[in-house]
């Protein structure tokens, strides 16, 4: 099992946290994902998951991806 670890700009609350780990959990192969608005940082365990559409998903819910 992989864990990719991403810096995350704009989560602003717990809602937020929840926003991100929803879209992240429903992806094929995601194991888990945790979001934490207060360090600016989502860490997702998975399996044959590319980062490319971890980024792409956190994206799509409104949030953007650092570096």
């Amino acid at each position: 099992m992989d864990q990719t670890t991403r810096d995350v700009r704009g989560m602003s609350c717990e809602g937020c946290e929840e926003t991100v780990r929803t879209a992240l959990e429903a992806i094929d192969g995601v194991v888990s994902a945790t979001a934490d608005h207060e360090d600016g940082e989502v860490r997702v365990s998975h399996e044959a998951v590319g980062t490319e559409m971890i980024d792409r998903t956190i994206a799509d819910a409104g949030y953007e991806v650092e570096g």
